[in-house]
């Protein structure tokens, strides 16, 4: 029942009519702004710059991993001129409950830093992004928009950048994670996984998100548990064919997140 439910939502979402159509009278100007960051050349000859999204009061926008009741943004850079590639730092998200759902996302004024490296170092990137985002108020609505910026220069250090930076999640070591674990159990049309992790708790209300590198793999809201420094979080996965699988535990990426902090798991041990 509950993975008919989430793929009835899906469904729903993509079919929603997108914000320029208009919602309620209100334009994609009304409900999102974005504006690259222009940012600096590193030392290593990269360029941090970031993506800022300055929503509507009451919109929130979603989190690279946004839940089942989000929609997922994604990036095309495909029309950028000298880009080699391209790696966001996510600040530590929030976590939305709403009829009966969660989502994972930010409000008001996000900042996403993102750094670029040239495939000609010094030289100007040409910086050519279709963007689709989900913003949600009432109802979760996808946003489409072309975002281009010319970026040269050695630029100059920017302070909303560098906020940005310092409230991503804590590795394991920096939050003091010493031991983490995953049980894998096979189901009827996937896996069950049951991570233990040894750390001390962020604070009340702790959420635990798991992520795959394959995303056409579902993943359950996990359900998270603490038993003093244990905690305990268990998912279940689901392919396309609806079968088990063979599962990879150092792929397996598991964010705990509470109290406006989080924790970045990479892969967990048997």
């Amino acid at each position: 029942m509950k993975t008919l439910l989430s793929t009835v939502l899906a469904i729903l979402l993509l079919i929603a009519p997108p914000v320029q159509a208009g919602y309620h009278g209100m334009t994609v100007d009304d409900v999102a702004d974005f504006e690259i960051l222009p940012g600096w050349r590193t030392k290593d000859g990269t360029r941090m710059t970031a993506l800022r999204i300055t929503l509507a009061p009451g919109w929130k926008t979603y989190w690279r991993a946004p839940g089942e009741a989000g929609i997922p943004p994604r990036f095309d850079w495909a029309g950028s001129e000298n880009l080699a590639s391209v790696r966001f730092f996510w600040p530590a998200p929030d976590v939305f409950e709403q009829n009966g759902m969660r989502s994972v996302g930010y409000a008001r004024e996000p900042v996403l830093p993102i750094e670029l490296t040239p495939k000609r170092a010094g030289q100007a990137i040409a910086l050519r992004a279709d963007v689709e985002i989900g913003v949600c108020e009432d109802v979760c609505i996808p946003v489409n928009m072309r975002i281009a910026a010319d970026l040269e220069g050695a630029g100059a250090s920017d302070a909303r950048i560098r906020a940005a930076l310092n409230a991503r999640p804590e590795t394991a070591r920096e939050a003091g994670a010493v031991q983490v674990r995953c049980r894998i159990d096979a189901i009827e049309d996937g896996l069950r996984v049951t991570a233990s992790v040894q750390m001390p708790a962020l604070g009340p209300g702790e959420v635990t998100v798991f992520e795959l590198p394959d995303q056409t793999i579902w993943i359950a809201e996990a359900q998270t548990s603490r038993d003093g420094g244990i905690l305990t979080a268990t998912t279940e996965m689901v392919p396309a064919n609806n079968r088990p699988f063979s599962l990879d535990r150092s792929q397996v990426r598991i964010t705990v997140l509470a109290a406006g902090r989080g924790v970045d798991l990479q892969g967990c041990k048997g």
